[in-house]
Parts: C-alpha cells; structure tokens; sequence
C-alpha cells in the first residue's frame, strides 16, 4: 500500500490544497536510468495497489530520463513502450534523452552525453564505444542499433504535462513565466532559479531532475528524483483527489 506523503500540508493552490479531477489516480514516476530491475519492481507494486484499490481512471505519468547510468536503458524503452501499449501513459522527455537523439545529428555533443552516462546506453544497444573508434562511426552505429519504436517513443515525448491542479515537467519551471509558455530548455534542465524559488505557480509543479534522498515537498512543487541508479530507490507519487502519497522500492 502507498504510504502518506510527508508535509503535504505546505501544498497550496490558490490557498486550498491540489487535487486532480474524480475518478483519475495518476501515478507519476521519477527518473529511472537504464534500472530496468526498479521499474518492474515499481510497477509491479502499482499493479498491486491498482488491483486492491480499483479506480475508474489510472494514468501513468513518467518524468524523463529513462536512459544513461543504468546497464539496462534499451530494456527499459522496451518495458516502457509495451506499458504504453496497455496502459494510458504520458512519457515526459528528460535532458538525457534530449541530449542521445541530437547525438544522431551532431556529434559535437557526443563527448557531453558520454560523460553523462552514454556509454553505458550504447552498450546497451550493442554498440560499445572503443577506444579509438571515432564519434562518426558511433554516431552511425547508434543510429543503425536504434529499433524504428524506439525512434518514435523519443520523437514523440512530451515537454510537460498538466493535469488538475498539478503540472508535471522533468526538471522544473522558469519563475515568473506562465506555465503555457515553458521554453522546454527550462523543462529539461532547470535547477537553482526554480528550487529556491518560494513563487506560486499556480499549480504544483512534480518534477526530478535533481536527486535527493527522500521525496522532497515545497509549498509549490515536489521532486520525486530519489536517485534511483546510486540509491535502489526508484519513487512513485500517487495523486488521487486531493490525496498524495508514495510507492517505491527502498
């Protein structure tokens, strides 16, 4: 069963706490890193509490970063677009898959995304990227490995998503700007300007992008990025009404 999330009490939107529609539960997942052992075990425990708590209506919403890090990210996009295949789900798009598909066109980022946790996706898709084996060639061998659904998921993430009284972004929100016109570079990497910032966005904002030990709740947003790939811990904030909590696998 979820557990309670702490300091829910912080939450305000417009001086009431968040809710999301009836008859919706929506299950938003924080970044996951290639740790296709944490999702299954994720998403079994959501299946669990789907089956002893039925609901109308359940939406999965996953905040990006699905590859890089972990040894499995191939396997994960393959879990991933078969859930979508039975199941109602929303893929955000995390800098991690933003920087893996411009590789495909510009190579001069390919020593970026490396450093980042590329080689361990290209392994993942059967390219491993040898020493003095030259980017143009990765670049090609990574096109050539990547399945056409693959190409299709990352093409078709979405920058954000909104919902109730909660909007869902992989990194955060530039203050200040209203929701509906997010640059998706802010999205996808926005760190200091946006947690610090105490400002009412006029709905919660569910993010990760910037992993922390414990979920983390401010009166305007809640990072669910528990730092899955170093931790083992890999969290779901459960939304239903006006009720909030948690599953995960620590």
């Amino acid at each position: 069963m979820p557990s309670p999330l702490p300091d829910i009490d912080r939450l305000r939107v417009a001086g009431r706490p968040p809710a999301l529609p009836a008859d919706l539960r929506i299950y938003a997942v924080g970044d996951i890193h290639g740790r296709l052992d944490l999702l299954d075990d994720l998403l079994f425990r959501i299946g669990t509490d789907i089956t002893l708590r039925p609901t109308a209506r359940a939406v999965y919403v996953f905040l990006g970063d699905y590859i890089d890090r972990g040894a499995s990210s191939r396997a994960t996009i393959d879990r991933l677009i078969e859930l979508g295949r039975s199941s109602e789900c929303i893929f955000l798009k995390g800098n991690h898959e933003l920087i893996a598909i411009r590789c495909l066109s510009d190579p001069g980022l390919f020593d970026r995304w490396m450093r980042l946790g590329g080689t361990e996706t290209l392994i993942s898709y059967g390219v491993p990227p040898a020493s003095g084996k030259q980017i143009v060639e990765l670049q090609a061998a990574f096109h050539g490995a990547l399945p056409q659904p693959h190409m299709r998921f990352f093409r078709d993430l979405q920058a954000s998503f909104s919902c109730g009284d909660f909007f869902f972004a992989h990194a955060g929100v530039r203050p200040r700007v209203e929701l509906s016109r997010q640059a998706e570079n802010d999205l996808l990497w926005i760190r200091d300007e946006f947690l610090t910032s105490n400002e009412d966005f006029g709905k919660i904002v569910v993010h990760g992008h910037t992993p922390t030990r414990e979920v983390e709740v401010g009166p305007n947003r809640i990072n669910i990025d528990t730092g899955a790939f170093a931790t083992g811990k890999l969290t779901c904030l459960v939304i239903e009404d006006a009720q909030l909590s948690v599953i995960d696998t620590g």
